[in-house]
């Protein structure tokens, strides 16, 4: 089979997207798949293929005997076409990728393009009529959904209300949600990452059943067959011995719930004093600044981490927390069931399904007719909950260690990815 992988120059591509195509690409190693990653929008100044090679640490180095990876770096259009964000522009960025692809793709046996973002239904469409193909495309998430933070009560006002009352912010959710609606449609095959997305799918966008596939992400286990003594951990970290530490990670922006749990750690530290909220991540610090400024000295912000530093904290952390008022899948919550840490999160969408009662405390996230929340006292007494019962938080860890490697280990995703391949052609 020769598959073809969509990457974009998108912030998405450095969380999720960038995850869920690392991982895909190691899962698939040995199985016999010729992988190309097309990278669009690409700040390189021409077209550019690159040879890489997919290893055990995720890195990527070349002249090494292991399976490889061709890199397709497919630039901006500098001329009328520029890309601007405009449907017109868009398609007129597609219609030049897949002419390119139609000369540079030689072996056609079994060909298959993989879509990741929700904005090319024009490249997709297009494709089909240059290749005997299968298209097949991953939802990671819905703009939206995204911007609305899963409130389905807006949702359904802002697609029911007339086109002349809509205001301007309004049209272009719409417009995008109406695009993004054709690549589902438009392409063979769509894969959800929970049952919640699949049963919105169906809903909302009329897709069949029959159509839709649901396979969860996927993560190597990284977690360290010999452990690191705590303690020197804590120590290169700063964290005192007998502080309790509470992780966050994930980007800053409101769908994350990030604001709802720093007013939950201050009602935590009215209980529990000794204990410190880490943030793990980046984006506009100015909002979560001010809102923690009277606690500052309890809250340590760390910016973004690479995969060794965060799996660090996952290891010396007490209790990790998904605030996400919306979350497709979950990915953060994963990473911290892989190393066996116990979680509170909300019981929304994709995440509900990732996070049971056996390995972590969940708390609702209540629809407002304008906005979606989070009860801070709940959610604090979740926490304090944990860090005061250690023995059941630690029986939570373990169960979520065990669900990871059952539901969400690396082997199990590669199983499911390429059954789904082969089913493509039945």
């Amino acid at each position: 089979m020769n598959l073809y992988l969509f990457n974009a120059s998108d912030s998405a591509a450095m969380y999720g997207i960038g995850t869920y195509l690392n991982e895909l690409t190691h899962a698939l190693q040995g199985a016999g798949i010729n992988i190309h990653i097309l990278h669009l929008h690409s700040s390189r100044p021409e077209f550019e293929t690159v040879s890489s090679t997919v290893l055990a640490d995720r890195t990527v180095r070349q002249n090494e005997l292991t399976d490889k990876v061709e890199n397709w770096y497919i630039p901006e259009v500098r001329n009328c076409n520029t890309f601007t964000g405009s449907v017109k522009n868009l398609e007129g960025y597609c219609r030049n990728v897949a002419y390119l692809l139609r000369i540079h793709i030689k072996d056609t046996r079994d060909l298959v393009f993989h879509f990741n973002f929700n904005q090319y239904a024009f490249l997709a469409g297009k494709l089909k009529t240059f290749f005997e193909c299968k298209t097949v495309h991953t939802v990671h998430f819905m703009k939206w959904a995204f911007e609305l933070q899963g409130n389905m009560n807006l949702f359904h006002q802002f697609k029911t209300k007339p086109e002349s009352e809509r205001s301007r912010y309004e049209k272009l959710l719409y417009d995008t949600d109406e695009y993004e609606g054709r690549l589902y449609r438009e392409t063979d095959r769509v894969i959800a990452l929970s049952q919640n997305m699949k049963n919105l799918l169906c809903s909302e966008y009329q897709l069949s059943p029959d159509k839709v596939s649901v396979i969860p992400n996927g993560l190597k286990d990284l977690h360290p067959q010999t452990e690191t003594e705590k303690a020197v951990l804590r120590r290169k970290w700063r964290i005192a011995e007998k502080e309790l530490l509470i992780l966050f990670t994930g980007r800053f922006h409101a769908v994350k719930g990030l604001v709802f749990l720093i007013k939950a750690f201050r009602k935590v530290l009215e209980k529990i004093p000794d204990c410190r909220l880490m943030i793990a991540g980046n984006g506009n610090y100015d909002l979560f600044v001010r809102e923690a400024r009277d606690i500052c000295t309890k809250v340590t912000f760390t910016g973004f981490l690479e995969k060794n530093g965060l799996y660090e904290l996952y290891r010396i952390a007490d209790a990790g927390v998904v605030p996400s008022l919306y979350e497709p899948f979950g990915y953060v919550a994963v990473e911290m069931m892989m190393h066996g840490l116990p979680v509170v999160a909300t019981a929304t969408s994709g995440l509900n399904e990732v996070v049971n009662d056996a390995c972590g405390i969940k708390v609702p996230v209540t629809e407002r007719p304008g906005s979606m929340d989070i009860d801070t006292a709940l959610l604090a007494e979740k926490i304090v909950y944990l860090l005061q019962h250690p023995s059941e938080a630690k029986k939570m860890g373990q169960n979520g260690r065990k669900r990871y490697l059952e539901e969400y280990s690396s082997e199990v995703f590669r199983r499911n990815m390429i059954e789904f391949y082969q089913s493509l052609n039945k």
